[in-house]
């Protein structure tokens, strides 16, 4: 077997940080990675349903920050309106 290996090929429990520290832009990059990652198909069972689940907590992370961006824009309309 060649010296030159570097791992094991499994993604460590800490791979990946955080879904709740991303910015909209870092999880939207990194969905979008996830998709086409999934898209190959080139996985085992277990790690593409791995991927799966990072990509749905991912979605959702999207969604609450564009949710709250929404209530802001919402929020400063309402107060230009009252002026």
């Amino acid at each position: 077997m060649s010296d030159n290996v570097f791992g094991t090929g499994q993604a460590g429990e800490n791979a990946f940080p955080d879904v709740a520290t991303l910015t909209y832009e870092q999880a939207r990059d990194e969905l979008i990675e996830t998709v086409k990652i999934l898209e190959l198909g080139q996985m085992s069972l277990d790690e593409s349903l791995k991927y799966w689940e990072r990509g749905e907590a991912l979605a959702k992370r999207c969604e609450v920050l564009l949710d709250g961006a929404s209530q802001r824009v919402e929020a400063a309309l309402g107060t230009q309106e009252n002026e």
